[in-house]
Formats: structure tokens, C-alpha cells, sequence
């Protein structure tokens, strides 16, 4: 992995900050809401988009994709900032991005304006994500080390429930919701850099050198990562699944317009991510990872059996399983990355398991809408729901003879593999 090189020079200010520790913990827990936030904005409403603008489910697929896209481009030449330059600082840019990405779709006439708009988010998540979750497990003041990574997917959760159920409520009850909507999210994201800014000024001692960093693994957590890596993907690629076409889905399916009704249905498997994962924070991430392997098949079958009879009540089935199944799996593997990697390389570490999880969620996600618009969507969701059973298949496979290797002594001395 490269390194950028640091010259010693007189330590700039650092202050305390209004709001501490603990502040700074609960400031990054709300950077990783927002992130989700803006992701799931636009969801309940891309029917309203593709209906008034005559859109068809690949182009809407791939405006959702943009955001994955964006990400792709932007981790693996700025994943590193906040290593060089601390990470309040890196989190306050990525929220700059997303205000801006508000105020672009807020005022779009177009659907050029959505990618513009996706893009913004893209590459403000991009430098946000990172950085919030390594925020997290540096100012975490509670004795269990794997409560910051069970507060990364609360977080996560919180900002995506409240995004999907109170869009749905938006699109439903308040006029011009393609516009208010987003003004929300504009005010949420000023709210969250004024927090950020009575925060500990947290850069690093001496003037940094910054230089982009290529992707990679630091020494002896390999397997870890890739495990982490597939775990924390499977969750993304059922979630592009929920954010991108889920709103479709159920209103084709079940033939509803009502798109309230959408947004709960949407917001309970949010919901349940993040319920689940207040009860995680004591299990172990190998076992975590493992949960959610196995609950995501059980998902994808609820998700096939809702599509072919159109029941609102297996819809509800596949939101509540699926939200359980992504926290287990999303919690589990970032705890594995979260005790592997070297703090000094921890934001870099955490931007190459995002980066690779957002291409497969890209992927996912373009791949159905394609299907979709050449096909039905009913193929597409069955497609879709094979493809991902023998994601999952791998993965439980992949635990199997990770285990058989850790038992035989054989594995990489890491922190991960001695204390999970």
C-alpha cells in the first residue's frame, strides 16, 4: 500500500471542541444517517420521475447507479484523506457535496439533472463514509469495541427509515415534493456541519503530505477483509435492489399508486436494520456475518414469492427479513475490518471495502433495471434473486473453510483473528 509521506512542522491548533468525545462520536453517527439520507431520498419518488418524465426502469436503475459509480471513482483517489487531514475535516466536504446535490435536485427540469445530482452524493458519501465510520470507532467511549460498528449501521438505518417513510408521506400530502424533499435534506446537512464544527479538531500533528493512494490491503488481513468485503456487498446489493426498484416493484405488484403506503413498507426494512443492529453489538462478527448470510437467502425467497402472487404482506416480509438480514451481514463485516486494520491505515482500509461493495451494488443495480426494460420486471426479480442466493451461497461457503483454517492454526496472526 502507499504511503504519503508526512514532514514535522509546529502542531497546528487543535481545540477541544463545545461537544467532546462524545460529541464527535454522536456528530459522526449523524455524517453516516445523513449519507443514507440523501441515498434514499430519491427513492419513493422515482416512479413520480419515470411518470412525468417518461422514464424506463434502466434509466432510472442507472441514476440510482450513478451514486455507486461516483463512489467508484472517488475512493480510491481521496479514500485516504482523512488519514492526512483528520477526519472532521473530510466529513464536513463530503456534506458540502451533498447540500449541493440538494439543491440540484430540488431544481431539476430534467433527468440529466438526477445524475448531476447523484453524482454530488456519490462523491460526497465518497469522502464522508470513510471518514464517519473511523470517527466512530476512535471516539467511541463505550467499553464493548463493537458498538461503533453497530452505531455506524444504527446510524446508517435511522437516516434511511426516516428518508423513505417521510419521503413517502412528502410525495403523498405536501405539494411540489420533488422539491421540498430535498430542501429537508438541504437544512439536515447544514445542521450536521454546524455540529461538526464544536467538535475536537482531530488532524494529525505536523504538516501532511497528501498524495492519491491506490487501493490495497495492509499485511495479514487479507482474508479478513475479503471476507468483510463479500459480507458488507451482499447487504449493498439487496439494498440497490430496495432503493432503486423496490418502490416499483411494489406499486406494479400489488397495484397501489399510494405511495405513503410505499415509503413504510419501504421504511420498515430501514427500520429493521437498525432495531437489529441494537442488539449486535455483542455478537461476534464472524457469527454476524454469518446470520446474515444465511437470512438474506430467506430474504431473496420472500422477494421472489411477493413478486409472483403481488402480496402486500410478503412485501412486508421481504422489507422486515431483508432489513434484519443486511444489518447482520453489513454489522458483521465492518466489525471484522474495524479490529483488523491498523489505525494509522483505517480510513483507507474502510474506503477499499466501500468501494468494492459499491461496485457490486452498481452492478446490481444496472444489471436489473437492464433486464427490466428488455425483458419484465419479473424476470428481473427472479434473475436477480439467483444471482444473489449464490452470493450468499459463496459466502457461507467462504466462512466454512475460513473457520476449518482458524481452527487449524493456520491463519494470519491479526487482530481480527485472535479476537473475534
Amino acid at each position: 500500500m502507499t504511503h504519503s509521506g508526512t514532514t514535522q512542522a509546529t502542531q497546528p491548533a487543535r481545540g477541544t471542541g463545545r461537544l467532546g468525545k462524545r460529541g464527535a462520536f454522536w456528530s459522526a453517527a449523524s455524517v453516516l444517517a445523513l449519507v443514507l439520507w440523501s441515498s434514499g431520498a430519491p427513492s419513493v419518488l422515482y416512479p413520480i420521475y419515470a411518470a412525468q418524465w417518461d422514464l424506463s426502469p434502466l434509466v432510472i436503475t442507472t441514476v440510482f447507479a450513478t451514486y455507486q459509480l461516483a463512489l467508484v471513482l472517488v475512493l480510491p483517489l481521496f479514500g485516504n484523506l482523512s488519514d492526512r487531514f483528520g477526519r472532521r475535516l473530510i466529513m464536513m466536504a463530503g456534506i458540502g457535496l451533498i447540500a449541493a446535490s440538494a439543491i440540484v435536485f430540488a431544481v431539476a427540469p430534467h433527468v440529466a439533472f438526477l445524475f448531476v445530482g447523484r453524482v454530488l452524493q456519490g462523491a460526497g458519501a465518497g469522502l464522508a463514509m470513510g471518514a464517519g465510520t473511523a470517527s466512530l470507532i476512535e471516539n467511541n467511549t463505550s467499553a464493548s469495541p463493537r458498538f461503533a460498528s453497530s452505531m455506524a449501521t444504527v446510524a446508517t438505518a435511522t437516516g434511511l427509515t426516516l428518508a423513505l417513510v417521510l419521503g413517502g408521506l412528502v410525495a403523498r400530502f405536501v405539494p411540489l415534493p420533488l422539491f421540498w424533499s430535498y430542501i429537508v435534506l438541504l437544512i439536515l446537512c447544514c445542521a450536521s456541519i454546524a455540529a461538526l464544527l464544536c467538535t475536537p479538531d482531530d488532524r494529525p500533528s505536523g504538516v501532511q503530505r497528501w498524495r492519491p493512494q491506490a487501493p490495497g490491503v495492509p499485511r495479514g488481513i487479507r482474508l479478513q477483509l475479503s471476507i468483510a468485503t463479500l459480507s458488507v456487498s451482499l447487504a449493498y446489493c439487496v439494498g440497490a435492489i430496495f432503493l432503486s426498484l423496490g418502490a416499483h416493484m411494489i406499486t406494479a405488484f400489488t397495484h397501489t399508486g399510494n405511495t405513503a403506503i410505499v415509503g413504510v413498507l419501504l421504511g420498515c426494512s430501514a427500520a429493521a436494520i437498525g432495531i437489529t443492529a441494537l442488539f449486535l453489538s455483542r455478537v461476534r462478527a464472524y457469527v454476524s456475518v454469518t446470520v446474515g448470510a444465511a437470512l438474506t437467502l430467506l430474504s431473496l425467497g420472500l422477494m421472489a414469492a411477493a413478486s409472483a402472487f403481488g402480496s402486500i404482506l410478503l412485501f412486508l416480509g421481504w422489507c422486515v427479513i431483508g432489513g434484519i438480514a443486511y444489518s447482520f451481514a453489513f454489522t458483521g463485516g465492518l466489525g471484522l475490518i474495524n479490529q483488523a486494520a491498523p489505525e494509522r491505515q483505517r480510513g483507507a482500509t474502510l474506503s477499499l471495502l466501500y468501494l468494492l461493495a459499491y461496485t457490486f451494488q452498481a452492478v446490481t443495480a444496472i444489471g436489473v433495471g437492464a433486464l427490466a426494460t428488455t425483458s419484465t420486471l419479473s424476470a428481473a426479480v427472479g434473475v436477480a434473486a439467483l444471482a444473489l442466493a449464490g452470493l450468499s451461497t459463496s459466502l457461507l461457503v467462504l466462512m466454512v473453510l475460513e473457520n476449518r483454517v482458524r481452527r487449524s492454526g493456520h491463519s494470519p496472526s491479526s487482530p481480527a483473528s485472535r479476537r473475534t
